[in-house]
């Protein structure tokens, strides 16, 4: 096992002081914070904190799905989009914090560059994207009786419908893709490294913010109790959250324990 203070070095520490919780995304250094993290701090002289970027966030996407619905009647799905909407906001929220923990941590510089550095997350968003719409436009409507697409959008979905639709998918899906590639990590790291107690209940706390997402998710199942396929791909994922995380908590905190005992 490896001692996480051989890797945390000054390189770390310089990314442990930026992104504090009351600073803005534009702290986050390109390759240690996740993809949408740099791409906004990159943005010239966009400068605005999590909690006003978020709020854009939600008002943009909400006001869009509530003028679609007007436009076209299209109310159940409305629903399913405010839901949709709620999610990846709060995914947001989770996970910029789970980033802004990593950094204030000083975590070991080979977790930060597995973590962020690899745009991973990304990769398994775009595979779950990819899936979820083959499930939707391809797979439901052949063994459906009443396609969800067809539910959601009506017979002959609107152009502008369906493209917000799959604006708000991509958003809660790359999210989704961050946790998995969050909870595989916090394992990595603790089997990789030791901590002591405090800085292992620090990490600890910080793998229940990914937890928490993965519960939040559950929103979800109301919708697709009638879809087996989404239903337990949906609850397969939260459990597989869940385990990684039990797994990452547990090794961290045993090992800060005996650290403790010895």
């Amino acid at each position: 096992m490896t001692d996480s203070s051989e890797d945390a070095g000054s390189d770390a520490t310089a990314a442990g002081g930026a992104g504090g919780a009351g600073g803005s995304r534009a702290d986050a250094r390109y390759g240690d914070a996740w993809v949408y993290e740099s791409i906004v701090g990159a943005l010239p002289g966009v400068d605005v904190g999590s909690a006003t970027a978020i709020g854009i966030q939600v008002l943009a996407f909400e006001a869009g799905v509530v003028l679609v619905a007007a436009l076209y009647g299209l109310w159940t799905g409305a629903i399913v989009g405010t839901v949709a909407v709620a999610v990846a906001a709060v995914g947001s929220a989770l996970m910029l914090s789970y980033a802004r923990r990593v950094r204030e941590l000083d975590a070991p510089e080979a977790y930060r560059r597995l973590l962020f550095g690899s745009n991973v997350e990304v990769v398994l968003g775009v595979l779950a994207f990819v899936a979820t719409v083959t499930h939707l436009f391809v797979y439901d409507p052949r063994v459906a009786a009443e396609p969800l697409v067809e539910t959601l959008l009506g017979e002959e979905p609107p152009v502008l419908a369906t493209y917000l639709t799959l604006l708000v998918l991509w958003d809660v899906v790359y999210r989704i893709g961050t946790s998995w590639w969050a909870a595989v990590a916090a394992v990595w790291r603790a089997l990789v490294y030791d901590f002591d107690a405090a800085r292992g209940r620090a990490f600890a706390r910080a793998d229940g913010l990914n937890l928490a997402f993965a519960g939040v998710q559950l929103l979800f199942v109301p919708f697709v109790l009638d879809r087996p396929v989404l239903l337990v791909v949906l609850l397969g994922h939260v459990l597989a959250v869940a385990a990684a995380t039990a797994l990452s908590v547990g090794l961290t905190l045993a090992k800060g324990e005996d650290g403790i005992a010895g």
